[in-house]
Formats: structure tokens, sequence, C-alpha cells
């Protein structure tokens, strides 16, 4: 007898994963690559953070703290709210989940854009959501087109700032205009990944919208700027009213301790964290410059990561890249199949990957 299944979960299409680099390394017979694609922090984690998850090894035996207790408090004392308004999960993933399970019902909707992180509209199919999705305009979020999809059945909506995979953002002055013509009782999500990485004069306060008529929840992460992508923590920054009833549904061991210990000594390395930021800066700066003297487009990021036009296929470019060595990440399953998508490496891959680039849209006959 065949196993019975949900229609909304059977028609879900898994998260892509990638392989391992050691993987790809034994299918093309290469070796030492580098890994360009995935919007992770080229500098590794903190070596505070280090030191601290190598203290903690010994504990393990213990179940974590279910409620990040030193973190959260760690945390509210820098953001200065109070750390009932804090939830934390196995990466700002799982949030995502969490909201969808606490606040959606079936056939219930909720508003996305296109392109975007795949994971919100997989999340709201899994509960048995229905996912309006509204696509980018001129690469930003259509606030105005995202306002007109907005029914009576609207529970949540998504919007990411900056927007995975372009980069771009809103301004504080459109999305309060925003929030001013969305229906009370819809939750918009604000997630804000890269946020460490916007210039400051462009970055929102989330802060200031958690009390308003329309629910804002800020989702961050610890995986980018703060280089702990394998420990997998992020949080969420809420009313103490929707942090109650995210609680109700999150599993009460959901962050590891190495997770709540490394994020902590992360927190903590002011030192890292610059450099991450002026690093990042100065290399998406001279990468930007670099591919556009090769005849391809750059397109401005607020993010660690930019778009490059690169004038023909980018599976092709990828695949090309791929064999010397260079993982990027071609952005034909976003819509964008003449793009690739890169997060600049140290400075040395960096050089590697545009003598890589140079050859392969030479070898293609792409680019200038």
């Amino acid at each position: 007898m065949p196993i019975k299944v949900a229609p909304h979960i059977a028609g879900l299409i898994p998260y892509p994963p990638g392989k391992p680099i050691e993987e790809l390394e034994r299918e093309y017979g290469i070796s030492g690559s580098i890994k360009l694609a995935s919007n992770e922090n080229a500098l590794g984690p903190s070596p505070k953070a280090l030191a601290a998850i190598t203290a903690c090894l010994a504990g393990l035996h213990r179940y974590p703290d279910g409620s990040c207790y030193y973190l959260a408090r760690e945390l509210a004392q820098r953001l200065a709210v109070p750390s009932q308004r804090l939830v934390f999960g196995n990466g700002s993933n799982e949030l995502i989940g969490l909201l969808a399970a606490a606040f959606l019902a079936s056939g219930e909707e909720v508003v996305t854009s296109h392109p975007t992180f795949l994971v919100y509209q997989n999340v709201v199919q899994a509960q048995g959501g229905v996912n309006r999705v509204v696509p980018l305009k001129d690469m930003r979020h259509d606030l105005a087109a995202i306002l007109a999809a907005v029914s009576e059945r609207t529970r949540m909506i998504f919007l990411d700032n900056p927007n995975n995979p372009t980069g771009t953002v809103f301004s504080a002055g459109e999305f309060e205009d925003f929030l001013g013509r969305v229906p009370e009782g819809v939750i918009v999500v604000l997630d804000e990944a890269y946020v460490d990485f916007v210039d400051p004069e462009l970055r929102l306060d989330a802060r200031r919208y958690l009390d308003g008529p329309v629910p804002v929840v800020a989702l961050r992460t610890f995986s980018k700027a703060y280089g702990l992508a394998g420990l997998r923590v992020g949080y969420g920054l809420m009313r103490e009213e929707l942090a109650d009833y995210i609680h109700r549904v999150r599993q009460p061991f959901n962050v590891s301790t190495p997770a709540q210990v490394g994020a902590l000594a992360a927190l903590e390395d002011d030192e890292h964290y610059r450099l991450t930021l002026e690093t990042t800066a100065r290399e998406k700066a001279r990468l930007a410059a670099a591919v556009t003297e090769l005849g391809c487009r750059a397109f401005a990021s607020q993010a660690n990561f930019f778009l490059i036009d690169i004038g023909g296929d980018g599976r092709a470019l990828y695949e090309h890249l791929l064999r010397q060595g260079v993982i990027v990440r071609p952005m034909n399953a976003y819509g964008y199949p003449g793009y690739i998508r890169i997060t600049p490496g140290k400075p040395a891959e960096n050089d590697r990957f545009l003598r890589s680039l140079e050859q392969s849209l030479k070898e293609l006959g792409y680019g200038r």
C-alpha cells in the first residue's frame, strides 16, 4: 500500500544542498579549490569563538541551556532591548519555520518576492499555506505590488533586506510608508541576515517598528559577519507577545552548547567583526572594478556578495570555473540565467578567481 502524503508535502522541492568541496574535487579531478558561492565569512570564525568552543567540549554530555541565557543577556544589553524580545534558533532558518508554525494555518497566505531566499516559500508550503509571489522590480522589492497582493487571508509578509540574491535594500522612509499601509494583524518579517554589511546611513533600525500597529519581526544570524555558519545560530527580535507564541512551538534545546558559547564569544570579538566588514568592503569593491574591466557588469550590493552579468550562460561559466577549482553560484535557478553570484574570499583567492574568470570568459566568448 503506498504511503499517504499530504499534497502540499508531496509537492515540496527540497532545498538543494551543495556538494562538499572534497566530493567536487574528486569528481572533477582537481585539488585546492576555492569556494566563493555560499555567502560565508572568508576570514573564518573569531579566534575567541574557537577558544570558547574548545573549552566547552568537555561538557557536551549536558543538555544545552534552553533559554540561551548568557547569549540573550549580552545581546539584549547591546541592543538595549529586554531579553524577552529575543528568540534564538538553529540558524535564522529555523525561526522562519517557527513563524509559519506559530502564525500560519492551512490555506492562509504569505506574500514573498522572487527571487529571494528559497526557504520562505518552502516553509509556507510545508505548513499548508499559500504563497503569493511578487516579482522584484529593477532588482528591488516591489513594495507597492506586495501591498496589492495582500488579501484578507494574508498572515505574513517576508522581506529580506538586503535581498538575496541582488543585495539591494529599501530605505527607512520606504519601509515606514509600506508599514503604514499594511493591514493590522499581518506580520512583517524583516530578514536582516546581511544587515552588518549595509552602509550605516542606509540601515533600518528594526527596534523602532516592534510596537507599531503592524507587528514586525527582525531576523538576524551569526552565520555571516560572525563566521559561524557551521554552528547554526540566529535570532529573532520581536514584541513579547510574538515571542511567547514562538516559544510554544520551539523545541526546548534547539541551539547547541557550542553554538551558544561560540556566538557569545564572537559577539564580544569586536576586532574580528571590524576586520570582517573592512575586508569584505575592500575586496568587494576591488572585484567589482576588475570584473567590469573584463567586460562584465557588477551590480552594487549592500551584502557580502554581488551579482555579475557575464553576457552569457551563467551555468556554462560555473562549470568552466569549476574545472579550474573555482566555485561560484550560477543564477539560472533564480531567473537570472546570464548571471553569477560571488562572495569575496581572501585576497589571494580573489586574485585566483579573476585569473580564472578572464580565462573562462575568453574561452567561452563572453565579456569584452
